[in-house]
């Protein structure tokens, strides 16, 4: 495997299921997609646990979709929340949060970070929206999470290949870049090749029709957002085994 590691951003305990029969290192499970993933329930964190043998599971401390400058009792839910996970036998979990300037919030950090101890740590994607990347850099760093999910502040990795590549030599081995968002078995080898990062996050989602026989189109969950009600995005083993072939090919 060349010393790459794979993590899959798994939706619901199916989608684990894929990604460890797929062969990842580990999966970072999540609810909330559409907003970028949230914590997801007790029964998600216990079942996927329950299942996953040879796959590492990783679970996002998010209580809300939206930007990352939490209140008291958003902290505190946080904490419960890294609580939780830690008695259901997560073996990491995923946070990051900001001050209203845009800096790493280092004292909330800290303390979430004392409630995770022994757990692996990822500051996620909150990092993408820091005003300044490489002084986050080393304020994470310093916190000593283990990894740091990011794009280079940008929509897609892909496009974010210049950052990520200036992040990388400066972490020089200090901490593990992730590279996510849109990493795909189209692009995955380029963004390796141009970076030198060797961790990737991926979904490697296919659309699945319901199994519904009857279909209301007239009604839509999400209220005056419509979004199709009768199709679902789950991870499949097969396109996660395309995306790691796709890097070891060295195709573009």
């Amino acid at each position: 495997m060349e010393n790459y590691q794979f993590e899959v951003c798994a939706n619901s305990v199916e989608s684990c299921l894929a990604a460890q029969a797929g062969r990842v290192h580990r999966v970072e499970l999540c609810a909330g997609i559409p907003e970028g993933g949230t914590t997801p329930s007790y029964g998600d964190i216990l079942i996927a646990r329950e299942h996953l043998r040879e796959t590492k599971l990783h679970v996002i401390i998010r209580p809300r979709g939206g930007d990352f400058l939490y209140s008291s009792i958003e902290q505190r839910i946080m904490l419960k929340d890294i609580e939780n996970a830690r008695r259901l036998g997560a073996d990491g979990v995923v946070f990051g949060c900001l001050t209203a300037e845009g800096d790493v919030d280092v004292s909330l950090m800290k303390l979430l970070m004392e409630a995770a101890r022994g757990m692996s740590v990822t500051f996620h994607r909150a990092f993408d929206v820091c005003r300044n990347p490489h002084e986050a850099l080393e304020d994470i760093i310093r916190l000593g999470c283990n990894r740091i999910l990011t794009s280079g502040q940008q929509a897609t990795a892909e496009q974010g290949i210049p950052l990520l590549k200036e992040l990388g030599q400066q972490a020089a081995n200090r901490i593990i870049l992730l590279a996510g968002c849109g990493v795909n078995e189209s692009n995955i080898a380029r963004i390796a090749q141009e970076t030198g990062i060797r961790e990737f996050h991926f979904s490697a989602r296919e659309n699945r029709t319901s199994d519904m026989l009857y279909h209301n189109q007239s009604v839509s969950m999400g209220g005056t957002v419509h979004i199709d009600e009768y199709t679902r995005s789950v991870t499949t083993s097969e396109r996660v085994k395309q995306t790691i072939e796709a890097l070891h090919s060295g195709k573009q």
